[in-house]
């Protein structure tokens, strides 16, 4: 008897096979930077040797196992703390002495599966050709050891990219009929709230999914639909407003020392003129480029005069400056461009200290595309400019051709939101955070680069299957 394999279940096995041996045979992840520890709490998670030498324990070695303390979300607002609790409770359940992070990235992993799932099912198209594109495309960029890595850790990436496929790939399923059901806008919301909620650099774009959300008001003119899309668009505004009003005070003042001292004051021809600009002491000069963790500045970083003149000022006037100086800006920008190609932090290792290797070792295995964006893609703001402007040219042609279908718009629409995302991932965290850790915080950018990248290949790949009439599936 002939066996059949939906498409999106094929999916669902690749990722499973190239998941497994990654994350769980041989498990490698991300080592520690530091930032680990406030959502450790949030599962009840403490490290497994209290005494362990700072060495060992941050940067160099990936760390699979750990011991039990206390529940504390620590003030710290994020959606990523749901999944690290319930990590946490089901390792107690498991071994009630030692946590083994393979259980987060496991619940990691069924998510992905589930957004890669989702994507396959509404996406797939009857051409032999175009399906084959569609599942290797994904299993290469998505399944990329840049990427999968952050599961066996608990950096919040892994969430912003399993909530990002999740989340347009749901927009996307929703035009894809006449009468989408409830639940599938249910689950777009919802996965939406968890790409915002997951850290404040991700809070702008809650605004952009949720005109994205209120667009899909006229896919039905039934009560039921319009009161879901009324409520949850409700939920995900407030979503956005929590993340800006709930930041604790000291992550907002380390963001706005980076911003004005890591950000506009570095490589300054003028920083006591900026700082005037800026309405703060030209004394402060003296810290220009430095960055908040730094143990060599003139004056300390939580110095009570840095605090108060900090406390005078907001993001909003940082942006403001750079909109007086557009020519600041681009260099900005062009040293965003020089990181943006870097999915993961190549200063973090990959390995245990367990597997012998070299401190601060980094895998390679299942490393393709990664590899080939740091290597060949120009790192340079004219390609990006360049990539970004063809893309939307050709949304906008696609967008005319539609006609007035509201099924077809809507499509290019989430599409469109896409490309503005990415946007708002390349641009946010210059004016948020400055030029610190540049090639972790553009990671946003990074997934929406590579979401454009294949939708841009699959566009080509689809023109040719219907110009060249190639073989059709069933």
């Amino acid at each position: 008897m002939k066996i059949r394999i939906r498409l999106e279940w094929l999916a669902v096995i690749v990722a499973a096979a190239v998941l497994l041996p990654l994350l769980f045979f041989s498990p490698v992840g991300v080592a520690n930077n530091g930032d680990f520890y406030r959502m450790m709490l949030a599962g009840g998670i403490a490290f497994a040797d209290p005494g362990e030498s700072y060495r060992d324990k941050y940067f160099g070695y990936f760390h699979r196992l750990y011991h039990y303390g206390p529940f504390s979300a620590d003030r710290y607002i994020s959606s990523q703390i749901i999944p690290v609790f319930i990590a946490g409770i089901i390792g107690r359940a498991v071994n009630s002495q030692t946590f083994d992070i393979r259980i987060l990235s496991l619940l990691y992993s069924v998510l992905y599966a589930a957004a890669l799932f989702v994507i396959v099912k509404f996406n797939k198209q009857r051409s032999i050709v175009f399906n084959t594109v569609l599942i290797a495309s994904l299993a290469l960029v998505f399944l990329d050891i840049g990427y999968v890595a952050y599961f066996n850790s608990f950096f919040g990436e892994a969430v912003t990219v399993i909530f990002m496929l999740l989340t347009f790939g749901l927009a996307l399923a929703l035009p894809h009929s006449d009468k989408p059901s409830v639940w599938l806008l249910t689950a777009f919301y919802l996965s939406a709230v968890c790409l915002v909620g997951t850290k404040l650099q991700n809070a702008p774009i809650g605004l952009l999914l949720l005109l994205l959300g209120l667009r899909y008001w006229k896919l039905r003119a039934d009560r039921a639909w319009r009161w879901t899309v009324g409520i949850w668009s409700a939920v995900l505004l407030l979503a956005t407003v929590t993340m800006y009003a709930a930041a604790p005070s000291g992550l907002k003042h380390i963001n706005l020392y980076q911003t004005v001292f890591f950000g506009v004051l570095k490589d300054s021809p003028d920083p006591a003129a900026d700082l005037r600009e800026l309405g703060l002491p030209e004394e402060f000069k003296v810290n220009a480029g430095t960055n908040f963790f730094q143990k060599d500045t003139v004056i300390k970083q939580d110095d009570p005069r840095i605090l108060a003149a900090l406390e005078g000022i907001s993001h909003k006037d940082v942006l403001l400056y750079y909109a007086k100086h557009p020519d600041r800006f681009l260099q900005k920008l062009e040293r965003a461009a020089k990181n943006g190609m870097s999915i993961r932090p190549l200063y973090l290792g990959s390995y245990e200290k367990e597997a012998g290797k070299p401190y601060g070792a980094v895998s390679y295995a299942y490393s393709t595309w990664s590899t080939f964006k740091l290597k060949v893609i120009p790192n340079k703001l004219w390609f990006t400019a360049a990539f970004a402007a063809a893309y939307l040219a050709v949304l906008a042609v696609e967008y005319a051709r539609r006609g007035r279908s509201v099924q077809q718009r809507l499509y290019v629409e989430a599409l469109f939101v896409l490309a503005l995302v990415g946007m708002c991932g390349f641009t946010v965290p210059l004016v948020g955070d400055g030029e610190a850790d540049l090639g972790k915080h553009l990671f946003l950018f990074n997934v929406c680069f590579d979401m454009m990248m294949v939708v841009s290949v699959l566009y080509v790949v689809r023109i040719i299957v219907k110009k060249a009439g190639l073989p059709r599936g069933a």
